[in-house]
């Protein structure tokens, strides 16, 4: 008997040998949306030297540098400086002084120098060179003594 279930068993197996078992199948879909955006990095501080005539205070003088920030972007923005509002002069120096902040980019764009809001239009990582000039109108003059001003760099 038990030789018969065997036999019956072995028949049934090859008689299935040639169909698949059918398997359930499922799809699962992915969405992911990113909006235009941008992340701003300072990587250094500028400097500002004073002109022979001592009527320029300035990143762009002999012995000055730019600010440096890395700008890490999907494209779809608009980069741009603010107008200086903080400043620390010495006490000394009680004339107006004109201070216009300007930038250019290297990297995954190229923006020449500029002190309007220009759109960064390519993804990537680009590097910000900021500038600062300090103008004094007139005879007026520079003090002598420290002087910051603060530059904020804006990406949206």
């Amino acid at each position: 008997m038990k030789f018969v279930r065997a036999a019956i068993g072995a028949a049934l197996l090859v008689g299935c040998a040639g169909q698949t078992a059918s398997a359930a199948t499922g799809n699962v879909l992915f969405n992911g949306s990113i909006t235009a955006t941008c992340t701003l990095t300072v990587n250094s501080n500028g400097t500002m030297t004073v002109s022979n005539n001592l009527q320029s205070l300035s990143s762009h003088n002999a012995g000055g540098s730019a600010g440096s920030v890395q700008v890490d972007t999907t494209g779809g923005v608009q980069l741009s400086v603010d107008p200086v509002t903080t400043t620390t002069v010495p006490a000394s120096d009680t004339t107006a002084t004109t201070w216009t902040p300007t930038f250019a980019t290297t990297g995954a764009q190229t923006i020449a120098e500029t002190g309007t809001a220009t759109a960064l239009t390519a993804a990537g990582t680009s590097t910000i060179a900021v500038n600062l000039a300090g103008i004094k109108g007139g005879t007026n003059r520079f003090s002598a003594g420290s002087y910051q001003a603060t530059v904020t760099v804006r990406c949206e």
